[in-house]
């Protein structure tokens, strides 16, 4: 019976299937980070339990850490609640030995960043993380979600977890984008299609020509926000791109195991004639720009587009929260602060597009702040020794360092009451980037573009 990639993976680590209809599901990798683990870690004490696995286990702290004083290390975070955190998950990682990449390693990062980057994020692996983003690794052909903190208890002393089996949809963009159409437009235009819901119930299995010719940056891009769409997971088949971004990577594996390993990762693919319980298809060619006007990544237009008009109470009071109106022109909401950062868009690929708009260009004087996040230690290095840190600073954005930062405003990056953001992050909800921030989705090129002029505009004018 021809397979699926999702079912492929699920059939690869299934373990039981219990009498309530769940089943037990085999975990092969375990990201941690600082804010789900401690009552995790906690549980385990009380339990008289240690972790099932250590070396399936990996930490870096992200959510918390300042992009700013970071030679202070522990001591440059002012909240005393983030800072215990942070150190709780410190103590919690030496008395278990687990690997963590912590605040003052160079390899420090987002946990979604951190994993590909350094080959622990392997095709045909399962992988969790409390923290909903978990999506992103689908890229590489794995099946991962996020999961709850009592879920990373789970996990940390049995190696797995409960869970329901997922339905199939597969969203295949066809054709070619068009120039200065990016990675996070496409997920975006997905999301506008079928709604934050559209994927309630699924692992969504991205496919066709516009996915195949992406980078695997672009793909975990797309992969990311797949929980925005409703999904659990979201997956992209195993290819050449995949091998090649994977090889030498430091936990990659090497030699005969190498060989081996990418014999049994060709088979990631779903097989011709696999059932999808649903489908959907999209021409790449007529996605715009986009950009959110509302309070979820579903209120989202093309750059040209207008303020809906107010047809039910959600937009309505996603207009109120927005102070938006019906029939105003996107490009005509003019902007407070500028991010480019977050697990979405703050790899070396998002930093390139964005630099390459603002090389030789000033932030428009009406920015108060325009802020660069890069993803990791190593993203940040790389783009240093490309010079795209003087392009970011001698326009006017400030360079930070590694972390989740405005994304989340779980540490001092947070917008004011009533300010508008061109946010690359995923999620626009009420707040989320501090309190009555109003948060706007964008590409790192249309952020970029959009700092220059003071608001919206089709990056497409700048190429």
């Amino acid at each position: 019976m021809p397979n699926t990639l999702y079912d492929k993976l699920w059939n690869l680590h299934e373990v039981d299937l219990r009498a309530d209809g769940t089943y037990l599901l085999y975990i092969d990798r375990h990201l941690i980070h600082e804010v789900t683990s401690p009552q995790a870690f906690e549980g385990l004490k009380l339990a008289g339990r240690k972790p099932w696995r250590i070396s399936a286990n990996i930490a870096t702290p992200d959510h918390n850490v300042p992009t700013t004083n970071r030679s202070k290390g522990l001591e440059g975070i002012d909240d005393e609640v983030s800072k215990l955190q942070v150190i709780t998950l410190d103590d919690n990682c030496k008395e278990h030995e687990i690997l963590q990449f912590d605040i003052n390693d160079h390899r420090q990062g987002i946990v979604h960043v951190v994993g590909p980057e350094q080959g622990l994020t392997l095709p045909g692996m399962t992988i969790v993380c409390g923290d909903s983003h978990t999506s992103t690794h689908g890229a590489l052909a794995t099946l991962s979600m996020g999961i709850g903190t009592s879920e990373v208890e789970h996990v940390l002393a049995t190696q797995c977890l409960k869970t329901s089996k997922l339905k199939n949809m597969r969203v295949v963009i066809s054709g070619e984008l068009q120039k200065g159409v990016t990675a996070k437009d496409v997920t975006l235009a997905v999301i506008g299609k079928i709604g934050t819901a559209g994927g309630t119930g699924y692992a969504i299995e991205y496919a066709g020509s516009v996915i195949e010719n992406m980078s695997i940056e672009g793909r975990m891009t797309v992969c990311n926000m797949a929980i925005e769409a409703g999904a659990r997971a979201g997956l992209v088949a195993y290819d050449l791109t995949t091998e090649k971004y994977i090889e030498n990577r430091p936990f990659a594996p090497s030699g005969d195991q190498w060989i081996q390993a990418t014999k049994q990762w060709s088979q990631l693919v779903s097989d011709d004639n696999a059932f999808f319980d649903h489908e959907i298809t999209i021409d790449g060619s007529s996605i715009a720009p986009q950009v959110t006007w509302g309070t979820s990544p579903e209120m989202v237009s093309d750059i040209d587009g207008l303020i809906p008009e107010s047809t039910s109470d959600s937009i309505k009071h996603a207009l109120e929260y927005m102070n938006l109106e019906s029939g105003k022109k996107i490009k005509d909401i003019q902007l407070d602060q500028v991010f480019i950062g977050s697990c979405t868009n703050s790899r070396i690929e998002d930093l390139r597009e964005a630099a390459k708009i603002l090389e030789g260009k000033k932030v428009s004087d009406s920015i108060k702040r325009a802020i660069v996040v890069p993803g990791s230690g190593l993203v940040s290095d790389q783009a240093i020794r490309e010079g795209l840190d003087k392009i970011f600073i001698e326009s006017g954005f400030e360079w930070r360092a590694p972390g989740c930062s405005m994304c989340l405003a779980m540490n001092p990056d947070q917008l004011g009451d009533g300010e508008h953001c061109a946010s690359t992050s995923n999620r626009n909800f009420e707040g989320r980037q501090g309190y009555g921030g109003r948060t706007h989705l964008v590409s790192p090129a249309t952020a970029a573009a959009s700092s220059i002029e003071g608001s919206f505009v089709d990056v497409r004018e700048y190429l």
